[in-house]
């Protein structure tokens, strides 16, 4: 003996193979054997059965139910005093994260400061008319941050402030320009919103006393998206871009679809280079007519 084991077990044979077994055998579910078994040819075809393609009804079905959805969930988050043509086609940025972000910031201001406009007419340039009634977009940069004086309108001021110079400016080359026209003795541009002109801020609230206090806070995201609306879906569209700040936030327009007219700002500081003498009002008209569409009476203020 060597240790323990005798001579032979050094020379006994190996150990019989383990009997395979067969599926199911030896406690083994079937179930569990039936994944590791992939069909072959047609066998995989019966196997796993496609669902039939969807028809062309069942296909705009869904699509009007996920726009339906869309408009549900955009409706509850449309801000307060915003007109319902404009909400239903800018619906999508209501949902967005820069949009409620924006909002709660702005709310957030009114609890701290006096903000311009008031809550009720940040939105005014959506009560004039309807979205697909614009004619003429004129673009302005920040609110008039004084009390009473801005409303939701560019340029505009509520009676009885007096107008601002900007707009006693715009005033006197509309007196040179148009036929008849005569200051109206208030800053009250209602008249022509009504009409189809668009008189858009880049940013539509503001700090009393504090310029620009509310730029880059996102409201400027959401006016590129309605000149970008207004750009992509209407045609013959006449923008009038005062200054440098409104030619650079209209530089995506279209030129072969609308019309473009520049010039400096009517701001006292700019208005001898270039504003008065423009002509803008009677060109717009002029541009209008050759579009088939009615010209502006900006003698109605």
């Amino acid at each position: 003996m060597i240790g323990q084991k005798t001579l032979h077990s050094f020379f006994s044979a190996t150990p019989p193979r383990k009997r395979e077994r067969s599926p199911g055998q030896d406690g083994e579910p079937e179930a569990n054997v039936a994944k590791k078994l992939k069909p072959v040819g047609d066998e995989s075809k019966k196997a796993s059965p496609c669902s039939p393609p969807l028809s062309p009804e069942q296909l705009e079905r869904i699509r009007r139910n996920k726009e339906a959805a869309l408009q549900r969930l955009a409706s509850r988050s449309v801000p307060a005093g915003f007109g319902d043509g404009w909400s239903r086609q800018l619906a999508a940025e209501f949902t967005k994260p820069y949009f409620s972000e924006l909002m709660a910031f702005v709310a957030n201001e009114r609890k701290h400061h006096t903000i311009y406009p008031p809550l009720h007419q940040v939105f005014t340039w959506t009560q004039m008319c309807n979205i697909r009634d614009v004619k003429v977009v004129i673009l302005g940069q920040d609110p008039y941050h004084g009390p009473n004086q801005a409303h939701g309108l560019c340029f505009s001021v509520q009676r009885p402030v007096p107008p601002p110079p900007s707009l006693e400016n715009i005033y006197k080359e509309l007196s040179e320009d148009i036929e008849g026209f005569t200051h109206p003795g208030h800053g009250d541009l209602t008249g022509w919103a009504k009409q189809g002109v668009l008189l858009l801020n880049a940013v539509l609230t503001v700090r009393a006393h504090q310029a620009n206090s509310h730029k880059e806070k996102g409201w400027e995201q959401f006016t590129d998206a309605v000149v970008s609306w207004l750009n992509n879906n209407l045609d013959g569209l006449v923008f009038m871009l005062w200054g440098a700040y409104a030619q650079k936030k209209g530089s995506s327009i279209n030129r072969k679809r609308h019309h473009v007219l520049q010039t400096v700002h009517p701001s006292p500081l700019s208005v001898h280079r270039g504003f008065f003498g423009c002509q803008h009002f009677s060109k717009t008209n002029e541009l209008l007519k050759k579009s088939g569409k009615k010209p502006i009476d900006w003698r109605a203020l």
